[in-house]
């Protein structure tokens, strides 16, 4: 393998699809050694009941010039994520990368109120993006700050700017993606005297399996889905996000980030990098003064 990542270590946690699959796809294509981790193999699906795999995440890394390692964890399970954390040490002796993607929520109930909600739902909501990437990095880190130069990333739906002001349809939801940021928050200050790094990371509207499944597209067709949801023109690929985690792990001054909340839009302006298209779609600029502002869909000098 070789690349700027040649000899680097990257655990994606969550990475069976959508930003998590991207992520460690383009991870591999810098020449990193990826540990990609999901409930869902060939021989068993998680509760999504969705029909992409780990083992494919993990040939997709190495077609892209990496090497990818599926290991099938669930991060709610303490025992399963130190077992990973311990063969990782093993194999590799070290930890450079980690990246916190685990979602994999089911049923959302929107627009309701906490009152309004099923509980256990909620519930549930809540420990799939909270306790997940918590036990994550309790295990994983130490081993990650054995070395200086580690970099955790914490994925999640909305910057910390946008949060503060903007409901999230939902009380469970919007909970759970603030939750997140401020993870990386506090991480960012427990970490930086071991030489590591901590931030939070967003994709914009995101064109994952799912979503593409949902308007009735392919990835090859996405624009056709404008005609449904006119504001879709700002969508971007899970690779745009996957290439701004591979510019922040080759990035020698990444400490400069520590304790932000980034976007792949903000990113790809000082990284240089574009989604598949050649475009660099700035979704977040775009959310807070065209579509959140009521205006027509019009993608200009956004992407």
């Amino acid at each position: 393998m070789g690349g700027p990542l040649a000899g680097r270590v990257a655990l994606v946690a969550g990475a069976t699809r959508g930003a998590g699959r991207g992520i460690a796809v383009q991870l591999g294509a810098a020449g990193a050694t990826v540990y990609v981790t999901g409930r869902t193999t060939r021989l068993q699906r998680s509760e999504m009941n969705r029909p992409e795999t780990i083992e494919e995440t993990a040939e997709l890394v190495d077609a892209a010039g990496g090497r990818g390692i599926a290991v099938q964890v669930d991060h709610l399970v303490p025992d399963q994520v130190r077992d990973l954390v311990a063969r990782i040490d093993r194999e590799q002796g070290r930890l450079h990368v980690l990246v916190n993607d685990i979602w994999g929520a089911t049923t959302m109930e929107w627009n309701k109120s906490v009152w309004e909600s099923t509980l256990e739902i909620g519930l549930r909501t809540l420990r799939l993006a909270v306790d997940t990437h918590a036990i994550t990095s309790h295990f994983a880190i130490p081993l990650l700050i054995r070395h200086p130069g580690g970099l955790v990333v914490e994925v999640t739906d909305g910057t910390d700017e946008y949060n503060a002001t903007t409901y999230r349809v939902s009380f469970f939801y919007d909970l759970a993606k603030a939750a997140v940021n401020r993870m990386a928050f506090a991480l960012a200050h427990e970490l930086p005297p071991h030489g590591a790094t901590a931030l939070s990371l967003t994709p914009g509207w995101l064109r994952s399996e799912a979503m593409l499944d949902a308007y009735g597209v392919t990835e090859e067709r996405w624009r056709d889905a404008t005609r449904i949801s006119p504001h879709f023109a700002i969508s971007e690929s899970p690779a745009y996000v996957g290439r701004a985690v591979a510019a922040l792990a080759q990035d020698p001054d990444v400490s400069r980030w520590n304790g932000k909340s980034l976007s792949s839009g903000q990113l790809a302006k000082v990284y240089g990098f574009t989604d598949l298209d050649g475009s660099q779609p700035d979704a977040w600029r775009y959310l807070t003064e065209v579509q959140d502002a009521g205006k027509p869909a019009d993608v200009t000098g956004y992407r």
